[in-house]
């Protein structure tokens, strides 16, 4: 097994790719279904709290998921961006002021160094990036501490690349996902894809994920959207 990749070779990687995180449409089209689980993820978001103010965009990258809440009305007035790319800030912060009146603030941080506030945010989201944690540690510590600082009756929504326990079941799912990358553009396309999600990502199963959601204390956990090698997901933090 490759080494892992760095905390900077990964931001390095991001830097370089604002340009295509930078639309609604095609931004994430690497992720099997972005557009629907973008949208099922802002109408969830919405339907659970809809009276939300304040918004943490966890690997907000260019801003997508942030937006495409801002659109569904939701009285949003704070916006709190984290990203370990500044570019991909920058480029969010300007997107996001450029069509709505929201106050956004930015930190350029790695996730897990982050020192979250306590039950600071009614709407938590994650779009690929829970996949970057390492050990079952870091994914219990990281999901305790997104619960601490959502406000109770607040939602977090993940959409996130997903592993599967059966390595049958794996297989056949990475070998659609395969499939799925030749088709967008072609096969070398498909094994660069392939070769950084081998250097960057740890993802986990769903059902590890669920579990260690309601083992941070998250309730009404609900699967909104599941395809190949990607799944969308959230949950609550009790009143």
């Amino acid at each position: 097994m490759r080494p892992k990749s760095s905390v900077e070779d990964i931001r390095a990687r991001f830097d370089a790719d604002v340009e295509r995180f930078s639309n609604l449409e095609t931004g994430q089209s690497a992720t099997v279904d972005a557009v629907i689980s973008l949208d099922l993820i802002a109408q969830a978001a919405a339907a659970v709290t809809p009276e939300a103010s304040s918004l943490l965009d966890l690997g907000c990258g260019a801003g997508n998921f942030s937006l495409r809440l801002l659109d569904t009305g939701v009285p949003i007035r704070e916006v709190t961006l984290i990203d370990l790319s500044q570019p991909m800030l920058d480029r969010a912060v300007e997107r996001i002021r450029s069509s709505h009146s929201s106050q956004v603030s930015t930190e350029q941080t790695d996730l897990r160094e982050w020192s979250f506030p306590q039950r600071q945010f009614d709407v938590v989201l994650a779009a690929a990036v829970l996949h970057h944690l390492r050990s079952e540690e870091e994914w219990k510590a990281t999901l305790k501490k997104i619960f601490d600082s959502l406000r109770p009756g607040g939602s977090f929504w993940i959409f996130d690349l997903v592993k599967y326990q059966s390595a049958a079941v794996h297989q056949l799912m990475w070998a659609r996902y395969g499939d799925y990358l030749t088709q967008l553009k072609d096969a070398e396309y498909r094994d660069h894809v392939f070769e950084y999600i081998e250097v960057e990502d740890s993802p986990r199963s769903l059902p590890e994920q669920l579990f260690w959601l309601r083992e941070a204390g998250f309730e009404s956990i609900d699967v909104l959207h599941s395809n190949t090698c990607f799944a969308a997901f959230g949950g609550v933090r009790p009143l």
